[in-house]
């Protein structure tokens, strides 16, 4: 015989709301609200957000049958996963129906995007950008769709600091450059649900280095950011369509770029300088007529 196919978190807690002591009730409603934010913040921050102690937190948890908030905040995050074998295929749901049903898929798409950006914490990344601001190297790694995201971040610190960024397996065999970094150096790993091995591997030769880690994910429980110095959280899941959401990591890498800048000071700004006159003698750009 099958066996019963177990019921989500959120359901659970759903279901046992209504049998609860009422400032618990509060607590699940807020956790069931919020239940990204439950897998991505901490329970002090969480409670301070719903304006509750936050040992009701683990009260909560017990109270529908887990050992304690780790474990309710653990089956949180695994419920939020697509199956490994269809990461995307997954994610699919029926063609919707309607004369404007395209448009509400945008519609949709748009506000989930726009939704997400606000509940990316801003000081994780300040603190993120001033360690590569006194890093001597900056290295950066993304695979597969988030190589698009590393080469963005890539290009923008280079405008301003070209000699000490560099994306890994560039100039070879990746390998040769997880050999390279150093304790002064810092290393910088984007990915989300489904992680590649190759960005385990970044980050694990990162860690043993001594390098300073930055790993841009979806979780705090995503491998590449085990041992992280700096962990930056954007939403991947939760914007509808078949493919997980970039706009998050692509809204942290350019917000690194920004406050490194900052950072640089007037010798940044020459270097940004330099570079816009090598790109403008090159003649890169279109010229604009007036």
């Amino acid at each position: 015989m099958a066996e019963p196919a177990k019921s989500s978190p959120l359901s659970e807690l759903r279901i046992a709301l209504p049998s609860l002591p009422l400032r618990l009730q509060e607590v699940g409603r807020f956790v069931a609200a919020n239940d990204y934010d439950a897998t991505t913040r901490s329970m002090r921050d969480l409670a301070a957000e719903a304006g509750a102690d936050p040992a009701a937190f683990t009260r909560l948890a017990k109270a529908i049958g887990y050992s304690g908030w780790d474990e309710l905040r653990a089956a949180l995050t695994e419920a939020r996963r697509p199956s490994q074998t269809a990461p995307f295929s997954g994610r699919t749901r029926g063609r919707r129906h309607g004369p404007n049903a395209d448009v509400t898929l945008v519609i949709d798409k748009l506000e989930a995007e726009a939704a997400g950006l606000p509940r990316i914490p801003a000081q994780p990344i300040a603190e993120a950008a001033r360690a590569l601001h006194e890093a001597k190297r900056i290295w950066i790694a993304g695979y597969r769709s988030c190589r698009s995201v590393a080469e963005l971040l890539n290009y923008e610190l280079r405008l301003f600091r070209p000699e000490q960024v560099q994306l890994v397996g560039t100039s070879g065999p990746d390998d040769l450059d997880l050999g390279a970094f150093r304790p002064d150096e810092a290393v910088i790993v984007i990915g989300f649900l489904p992680y590649t091995h190759a960005s385990v591997r970044v980050a694990q030769a990162a860690h043993r280095s001594g390098a300073t880690l930055v790993a841009i994910a979806d979780s705090l429980a995503a491998p590449m950011a085990e041992g992280a110095d700096h962990v930056l959280l954007f939403e991947a899941a939760s914007s509808p369509g078949f493919f997980p959401s970039l706009t998050g990591a692509i809204a942290i890498a350019q917000s690194l770029a920004a406050v490194t800048f900052s950072l640089g000071g007037a010798a940044a700004k020459k270097r940004l300088e330099n570079t816009e006159v090598r790109l403008s003698a090159a003649s890169t750009y279109v010229s604009e007529k007036g």
